[in-house]
């Protein structure tokens, strides 16, 4: 502490300081504990308390999970937390019974990664974290619930994540009914016949073995041999979300490769058309909904099979079927399951010497293509290569509109995870084929009629032409002819035609792909699923679950050379034989069994997809949650019809991968009538980013931010000049600035001021130390125009403020209520500064009737001051249940507004009127004023603008 510091605090003793804050921060942090001051009363159960607060309306109010990092906060992660804690407090105050709190995410990688390194324990690790991150949070006087709070970990959390897999795995989706059925009702209707068995045998007729395949190809959560993400440098595999757009893990940025492996999905394609067309009801920034629907990827177009030599048919997906007759061979992806079964055991006669790969026979060929198509990531197999590579499969199809033979070949450019995995491939009509066909010398026919100069001989072209504005040609055939059809007219016509032959029809297709479930990790939620010794699965009763993770002494799955993609994954359950092999009596009348354990866990995503629900109701452990508590909180509602909760502020990096799966589980718990919503969250807000300065030296290495010095426009490490610029915060970039620094100099109050007061909250926005002192001024200005600084006794008076001040007041009042509800913490924090400085200026003594809602106009955003202050103008409660100030409108309105005056658009008068006043009034009072009559000088008056109270424009003749 300096000697001037030190003097001033002597002659001020009750001075707001750091000091102080820490002091009084405390103690209101204390007191609301032990008062539960922030606990919201259910109208039911173990957590119903006061009937009238409960009888209010509600207010649910959720941050997006956090994870608790070893790093512990740097001053960006609470961003959305303190708004969200302000909004809150203002909907408090505005009369509503308001569920805020905050649990943890904990399952997941990083925790087994850290394990892996230095052999503790995850959960050691974890619960270590939990504790540092909790008492971070505590310290910024965040108004949660915190009888609420739980982290997925426990098993009492898990044990409900582990009962709504199986919900799911016991599910099917009826089409007709659009909606998720129990699959014991599927049974039923296979056992009557009322559904037939796929092959038409009697389902008594059918094997335990044959039964579960059945099943698995309707239950909601299946496991099946699967083209899967797989990822050697991580050791397990990943859902198409957690893959980046070059191809990598987005954890870890490791290659990523295709893998035939028998994993755990969860069926969300059923949900497809759910889950785009309830969008249009949710309050969600529009950037985020454009995204879901990308990602979903709806296209209408036409199923066609194109019969193959033998008994196989390809199925193709196509939304262009109008030039089905310029299709002149066909591509299947390397991992298509029909693959094996078309390839004959030698080349045809005739074949091409460019379409073998130089190989001796079809199988050989399409081994040694298949090896080096599953060393790309999907990217780099869509990427436009400048040479195209295939080989030929020996097999042709049949055109099902020309009768033509076509060549089938495999191509890495066509996917699995994208239609059929088949392609009819019309060179002359689109890019890809093109090239392909002009690598492979295949022919090429123009079913569009170009619009250019170019002909219809796609031998000469230099390029594909696609047009959907454009007529069809030589496509006919002697029972249907689309030529000289339009592109729409077309489609239909031949989609029809299709029908009736029975040999496609219309459909629709999604970019969608089924959730990839499984992870080859430790550090998750155990499936509560065993396998007898058929390998059939089998659901664990619900009198077992939880099923907790076991002890184990290597928590690390085996990981491989990340380049090696010829590697499988090997799980660390695995390795606890003692676990994994069990005799249990699971209660279906087959007494004791031996039993496998499913070896896989849950991916980290399980426990995000539900957790709004266990905050209605964190105690119970007979049910999900209480329908009643289920329905006061999110059920549906006037301007919310499908429920969900009232506010969810979090990042835009979740726009598909949390948000598009909790929707998925939380329609199945609806379908299933679990849960009264069907989606849950209705209104969506994302905060955008604290940013801080990079500095790096010339190897481009991160030096410590705060170590920089800046010397006439240019920075300075110990010496040496280093770059900066603009980027995120975080540890490894060696400028993370930490909440607990900021509190200890200025106190919590300032942080909470200074993050809401940056700007905008939906925009990303730089962190300057410097500036927090901005609002460390202004509490100390509010504290000073309460409280004496030198004997720390209350200043207010209880004599009438005069009429500017009570304007200013109730001005202050109305519009920081209008920027509190809309979110808009920024403005309202420039409101409350300046009627603070306009009472500072004002001098003297405040009135009660001002002091009083200046300080509850504070108390959502400087909620510990608040209180202080509350407490010294003589109130007993806490100020969090105040009822927030409401503006008077007569002085809301000003009493006269200032107007302008043109004539041929020069000024010439200003008017001082009342803002009421009428068109009408206003011309007669701007013609007769005497500088207007002067400027007119005599002229006539063409026409006169009114724009009252604010504007008249005057045109002479």
């Amino acid at each position: 502490m300096s000697e001037t510091t030190s003097a001033a605090e002597t002659a001020a003793p009750h001075r707001y300081t750091a000091a102080m804050a820490a002091d009084i921060e405390a103690r209101w942090q204390d007191f609301w504990d032990a008062e539960g001051t922030y606990e919201a009363p259910n109208p039911t159960g173990d957590l119903a308390g006061d009937p009238e607060l409960a009888a209010r309306p509600k207010k649910f109010i959720m941050d997006m999970f956090p994870y608790p990092s070893g790093a512990g906060l740097h001053v960006g992660h609470p961003l959305g937390y303190i708004a969200t804690d302000v909004f809150a407090r203002h909907q408090r105050m505005t009369g509503h019974n308001v569920l805020h709190t905050l649990g943890f995410d904990a399952f997941g990688l990083p925790a087994e990664q850290y394990a892996v390194q230095t052999g503790t324990h995850p959960r050691v690790s974890t619960e270590a974290n939990i504790e540092n991150m909790t008492a971070q949070l505590r310290r910024l006087g965040l108004g949660h619930d915190k009888r609420r709070s739980f982290a997925t970990i426990e098993s009492e959390y898990y044990k409900w994540t582990q009962w709504i897999f199986l919900q799911i795995f016991n599910s099917w989706y009826d089409a007709e009914a659009d909606r998720a059925r129990p699959i014991a009702e599927l049974v039923e209707q296979f056992e009557s016949g009322a559904c037939p068995t796929p092959d038409g045998r009697d389902w008594s007729a059918l094997s335990a073995i044959e039964r579960a395949d059945v099943l698995g190809g309707y239950r909601l959560a299946y496991a099946s041999d699967a083209p899967v993400n797989w990822s050697p440098g991580l050791g397990t595999v990943l859902a198409n979300e957690e893959v980046t757009a070059d191809g990598r893990s987005e954890r870890g940025n490791f290659p990523v490769f295709k893998a035939k492996l028998r994993q755990w999905n969860m069926r969300i394609t059923a949900y497809a058309d759910r889950l785009l067309n309830d969008l249009d009801g949710l309050d969600w920034p529009e950037a985020i909904k454009l995204q879901q629907r990308n990602w979903i990827g709806r296209s209408e177009g036409a199923r066609v099979d194109f019969p193959v030599d033998g008994s196989d048919s390809i199925t193709v997906f196509t939304t262009r079927q109008d030039t089905l007759f310029g299709a002149t061979y066909m591509v299947l992806a390397p991992e298509h399951e029909l693959v094996e079964r078309i390839i004959p055991a030698a080349w045809p006669e005739g074949t091409h010497a460019v379409w073998t790969g130089g190989y001796a026979s079809p199988a050989e060929a399409v081994a040694a293509y298949r090896k080096l198509a599953a060393a790309k990531s999907d990217v780099e197999r869509q990427a436009e290569a400048k040479d195209k590579t295939g080989v030929f499969t020996g097999a042709y199809a049949t055109n099902p509109v020309s009768g033509e033979k076509v060549p089938v070949f495999i191509a890495d450019y066509v996917l699995m995870g994208y239609g059929t995995g088949a392609i009819m491939a019309v060179p002359a009509h689109d890019a890809r084929d093109f090239a392909f066909a002009r690598a492979f010398e295949l022919p090429m026919r123009c079913v569009v009629e170009p619009s250019d100069d170019r002909g219809t001989d796609p031998s000469t072209w230099e390029d594909a032409f696609a047009s959907y504005d454009a007529k069809l040609v030589n496509s006919a055939n002697d029972e249907i002819s689309l030529d000289g059809l339009g592109v729409v007219d077309a489609k239909a016509r031949i989609t029809e035609w299709l029908t009736t032959h029975g040999v496609g029809e219309g459909t629709v297709n999604f970019r969608l792909r089924d959730w990839l479930f499984s992870r080859q990790r430790y550090w998750g939620e155990p499936f509560p699923i065993v396998y007898d010794e058929d390998g059939i699965a089998h659901p664990l009763p619900e009198s077992m679950l939880p099923l907790e993770l076991p002890e184990v002494d290597d928590y690390s799955p085996r990981t491989f050379d990340p380049e090696d993609a010829d590697t499988r994954p090997e799980t660390p359950l695995s390795r606890n034989a003692d676990w994994v092999n069990v005799t249990l009596d699971l209660g279906d009348g087959s007494g004791p069994k031996k039993y496998r354990r499913e070896t896989n866990t849950m991916p980290n995503w399980a426990g995000s997809c539900w957790y709004e629900l266990r905050y209605l109701d964190p105690n119970n452990d007979q049910k999900l949650v209480d329908p009643a508590i289920e329905q006061y909180w999110m059920g549906p509602r006037e301007g919310q019809p499908t429920g969900g909760v009232d506010l969810y502020v979090g990042g835009a990096e979740h726009a598909v991968l949390h948000l598009l799966y909790a929707r998925f589980w939380s329609k199945v718990l609806h379908d299933l009538g679990h849960i009264s919503s069907a989606e849950p969250f209705h209104k969506l807000y994302n905060q955008g980013m604290i940013q801080a300065f990079v500095y790096r030296d010339s190897r481009g290495i991160a030096v410590p931010a705060a170590e920089v010095e800046e010397r006439d426009g240019q920075f300075y490490y110990q010496g040496e000049k280093v770059s900066r610029v603009l980027g995120k915060m975080g540890k490894s970039l060696k400028n993370a600035v930490t909440p607990d620094e900021i509190c200890t100099e200025y106190g919590a109050d300032t942080l909470r001021l200074y993050e809401m007061a940056m700007g905008p909250l939906d925009v990303s926005r730089p962190w300057d130390t410097r500036a927090v002192v901005g609002q460390y001024r202004l509490l100390q200005r509010l504290w000073r125009n309460v409280v004496d600084e030198e004997t720390g006794e209350v200043t207010v008076v209880d004599t009438e403020p005069g009429e500017e001040t009570l304007r200013a007041l109730h001005k202050a009042i109305d519009g920081v209520g209008q920027d509190m509800a809309g979110m808009r913490f920024n403005t309202a924090i420039a409101k409350v500064t300046e009627l603070n400085n306009h009472l500072t200026k004002a001098g003297g003594p405040l009135s009660r009737s001002v002091a009083e809602p200046l300080v509850l106009l504070v108390a959502p955003l400087a909620p510990h001051i608040a209180e202080e202050l509350w407490r010294r103008l003589g109130h007993t409660g806490s100020v969090v249940h105040q009822d927030f100030p409401v503006a008077d409108p007569a002085y809301v309105v000003d009493e006269t507004v200032t107007c302008v005056v043109q004539v041929k658009g020069k000024v010439k008068a200003r008017l001082e009127i009342s803002p009421s006043i009428t068109d009408e009034e206003l011309e007669a009072l701007a013609l007769a004023d005497p500088a207007v009559v002067a400027a007119l000088d005599g002229a006539g008056i063409r026409k006169v603008i009114v724009r009252a109270p604010k504007l008249v424009n005057i045109v002479p003749a």
